[in-house]
């Protein structure tokens, strides 16, 4: 009796998925038997792994998932996850990682943009290191150990429960985690009195590929460089960082002054331009743009909120701002004085009435998915050049996004460009990010994605060239990748890596290849291990 081909098909199909159901088991089975033999203590690594068996293994992994369009059924899932308590549960990991063939994916907060600390399309578990959130401040020396899980919000609030008169030059997302963030750089409000969180890294502890735990001393200047700024994932496992905290005042002022177009929001823009990046280093004004309803029944116009911190108070800043920025028409009711972690509160967007409590919360509310893409800036963009921009936010996906724009100038422009592997300093005005995004429970379509992509290409003309540059830690696969094996060649890896490094690239390479020839640390942007020169320059 003939068997028809379809029926042949079908059940090739089905075996095929029985196997790869069994090699999976077998790998992630291989896996936890090479950790727990490897383990000094068996019962306790047992404690931090999570299979997709155990009951807990979905709210484990979900719950530093902070862009929904990874978090869907058809997501590649991690064989296991482990949550390190100890710093010998990540050395006994990567050892059983590298004899069973599994790639690492290191989560400190979760905010990659690309998913790519819990997301992989080859067998791949995830290092979770939530339970690594420790934070030691030293205010004789004005310095802190800070742990790679920890988030920036427990960070700022460790900080003001010693001092109210230190600060440190992070983010302005609270649940961000500070082992990421600080690896890609990380910008805040003070960045142009003080730079970037990693400007203020002094020490280091990493965990390499062969499990070893170095410091500054034993893992060389080079490392200790790469690792401050040249993105995680890459060079190891960063358990703790030591920073230099950074003077504040104890009062503070902030201001946060809306204008829509009607208002001459395009002008003020244009206008902010000329200012932001030149005027005292104390004063950082920030701009969020947004689609709004109009004082127009029916219609919708673009507002631009212009938010500010001052390092000082009120009085200080006023003189300030009639000088440089009078066409905005700040007033003093307009400003409010507070302390600096109160101003943290403020400019993430929090109620006058929020705890400080709320900076220990590591669960963003509410959660999106989106798509996020940033430009550096090095000339004032026309009247002109912004009313496309307005054009493309009253499209309908329009509705959903977000542009924000950071000042640098400043300290800024005071560190050369290779100092760490961070290189956007002098000669950038600010930078621009763009984001479109939809809230838990609204579908978040390609059309949002194909949006931004079109305001993307509108924006070549007025932001960088030859790189058109990009920020490390706004990850957008839409620049490039490296191929899934790890065999990507210099010239492939560099149509992203010069966008996000610039000349400091080649050095990272260097690095890479140094301290991690093998290049198990690895994912779809990672900075690659080349052998050669020939094969560094794609021959």
């Amino acid at each position: 009796m003939e068997i028809p081909s379809s029926s042949l098909f079908s059940l090739s199909i089905v075996l095929l998925f029985f196997f790869v159901l069994a090699t999976s088991a077998d790998v992630h089975e291989n896996f936890v038997q090479c950790l727990t033999s490897h383990s000094q203590n068996a019962t306790s690594i047992s404690q931090v792994i999570y299979t997709p068996n155990n009951s807990s293994y979905t709210s484990v992994l979900d719950f530093s998932i902070r862009n929904l369009r990874f978090l869907t059924p058809e997501t590649p899932k991690p064989v296991v996850i482990i949550t390190p308590s100890h710093e010998s549960h990540i050395q006994v990991a990567i050892t059983c990682a590298r004899n069973h063939g599994l790639q690492i994916r290191i989560r400190s907060g979760g905010h990659d943009f690309e998913g790519l600390s819990y997301v992989s399309h080859v067998p791949f578990f995830i290092l979770d290191l939530i339970n690594l959130r420790t934070v030691s401040v030293d205010v004789e020396s004005s310095t802190a150990w800070v742990q790679a899980g920890a988030t920036i919000g427990e960070l700022y609030y460790s900080i003001a429960e010693k001092s109210k008169t230190l600060a440190f030059p992070a983010g302005i997302c609270p649940t961000v985690g500070v082992g990421g963030h600080i690896s890609g750089g990380g910008y805040g409000m003070i960045l142009r009195k003080f730079g970037l969180a990693a400007d203020n890294v002094i020490d280091a502890r990493i965990i390499d590929v062969n499990g070893a735990i170095l410091d500054r001393e034993s893992m060389g200047e080079d490392l200790f460089w790469a690792i401050r700024g040249g993105a995680g994932g890459s060079f190891g496992v960063v358990i703790a960082w030591k920073i230099q905290l950074v003077p504040v005042p104890s009062i503070v002022t902030v201001f946060n002054i809306s204008r829509t177009l009607e208002q001459n929001a395009t002008m003020l823009l244009h206008r902010w331009q000329y200012i932001a990046d030149k005027i005292d280093n104390d004063l950082v004004i920030i701009t969020d743009i947004t689609r709004v309803n109009s004082s127009e029944e029916g219609n919708k116009t673009v507002q631009v909120s212009f938010i500010s911190l001052f390092l000082g108070r009120v009085d200080e800043l006023f003189p300030l701002m009639q000088k440089n920025f009078p066409e905005l028409g700040l007033v003093k009711e307009d400003c409010r004085e507070m302390s600096w972690i109160e101003s943290t509160l403020y400019i993430a967007g929090f109620s006058s009435a929020t705890s400080l409590d709320v900076l220990l919360d590591r669960t963003p509310d509410p959660r999106t998915s989106f798509k996020a893409k940033l430009d550096y800036v090095n000339e004032p963009i026309s009247e002109i050049g912004l009313e496309g921009i307005w054009k493309r936010l009253n499209e309908e996906e329009g509705a959903a996004a977000r542009i924000i724009t950071i000042p640098y100038g400043g300290k800024m422009s005071e560190i050369p460009e290779s100092e760490t592997p961070f290189p956007h300093r002098a000669g950038n005005i600010y930078h621009i990010a763009y984001f479109v995004g939809t809230l838990e429970g609204v579908e978040f379509s390609n059309r949002y994605v194909h949006w931004i992509r079109r305001l993307y290409s509108y924006m070549a003309p007025y932001v960088s060239k030859s790189p058109r540059e990009a920020y490390a830690n706004y990850r957008d696969l839409d620049l490039g990748q490296n191929n899934d094996k790890g065999n990507t060649s210099y010239a492939q890896a560099s149509i992203w890596g010069v966008k996000y490094f610039k000349n400091n690239f080649k050095r990272l390479v260097h690095v890479k290849t140094m301290v991690d020839p093998s290049n198990f640390f690895r994912h779809e942007q990672s900075i690659p291990a080349v052998s050669t020169w020939g094969k560094k320059r794609g021959n």
